[in-house]
């Protein structure tokens, strides 16, 4: 699906994640944290990368709550359909790794 510069809202009528005007905000972090994130991308971009990182953050939460909701009403996955997919994710067939090496 291609992409467009409309933006995405949520049923509620609120911006989406990653979407809608920025809004400035106060936040507190480790001095390590800032000292890392600015050796990685510079002042000027510092807020694109934290924007970038609780974006992702929250991608993970509603992900974990759709699996912790799939598990409650399905039970627990099936171990080998899930290793069988993470093969097939890998690029793994019958069961051999894949060796790039090879």
């Amino acid at each position: 699906m291609p992409e467009t510069d409309a933006p995405k809202w949520t049923p509620d009528g609120g911006a989406a994640p990653g979407e809608g005007p920025t809004v400035t905000v106060s936040t507190s972090l480790h001095q390590g944290t800032v000292e890392a994130v600015r050796s990685r991308v510079g002042k000027r971009e510092f807020s694109r990368y934290v924007e970038e990182a609780v974006v992702r953050r929250i991608a993970r939460d509603n992900l974990r709550e759709l699996l912790d909701d799939f598990e409650a009403v399905n039970g627990p996955p099936d171990q080998r359909a899930v290793e069988e997919a993470r093969a097939f994710l890998r690029g793994e067939t019958s069961g051999q790794k894949n060796n790039p090496a090879a």
